[in-house]
């Protein structure tokens, strides 16, 4: 099987990361080349793997600019939202994929390897409570879940709860309880507590780009 090249973007380092340590047993059939933190990707690649926590979906101006920039590059989407308007504003904007991040590792890269050949690969919506139990996310050495984190984040970001349902898809209602359930564990009892928290243990963004290739000379 040929090798692909691969470039992974988030928003947060531990995200990018988590996901290259999650991507790591596969070496010999996927070569991660840069690892883009908050910033475009700088390299022409097979797939850009788009971790989408704490982050906009289709139509983000963040998107946008990565398909213009990689315009030879399959931009694959790996999120917990693929609720069909999701999955549809992904597909008119030219997202090759949309990966569940249920999927265990194995299946993950198997579907690479398939929306590299050239197909369209968009997973079927999870249960209700699905969880990322793999890679890593700000905040989890502290006993939180990926939703509650992605929540917290978002709130560090300053957006309100309103526009947090808006960017994960969620019901306001599973916002509060992903809030409460947060704040149990960090301790907190406010906003601006939970902002502090965050900045305290560097949950922010700290735009970077980083050469695989080029760290392991």
């Amino acid at each position: 099987m040929e090798t692909m090249t691969v470039a992974l973007m988030n928003d947060y380092e531990v995200v990018v990361r988590g996901l290259a340590s999650l991507l790591e047993p596969f070496a010999d059939e996927l070569t991660i080349v840069e690892l883009s933190v908050a910033t475009p990707t700088s390299v022409s690649v097979d797939i850009i793997l788009y971790d989408t926590f704490a982050m906009g979906e289709a139509g983000d101006d963040a998107v946008n600019e990565v398909l213009r920039a990689n315009t030879e590059s399959a931009l694959v989407f790996y999120t917990w939202n693929l609720a069909p308007r999701v999955v549809l504003e992904a597909r008119e904007q030219g997202v090759r994929g949309v990966l569940s991040k249920a999927l265990s590792a194995e299946e993950l890269v198997a579907c690479l390897h398939r929306i590299r050949r050239g197909e369209v690969v968009i997973s079927p919506e999870p249960t209700e409570g699905s969880e990322l139990m793999t890679g890593d996310w700000p905040g989890k050495d502290r006993g939180l879940t990926p939703r509650e984190a992605e929540v917290v984040a978002l709130i560090a970001q300053g957006l309100s709860n309103k526009e947090i349902a808006e960017t994960t898809y969620l019901s306001i209602n599973s916002i509060k309880s992903y809030i409460r359930s947060a704040y149990r564990t960090m301790g907190v009892t406010t906003r601006s507590q939970a902002v502090r928290w965050c900045l305290e243990r560097g949950i922010g963004i700290a735009p970077m780009r980083i050469s695989v290739e080029r760290s392991a000379e």
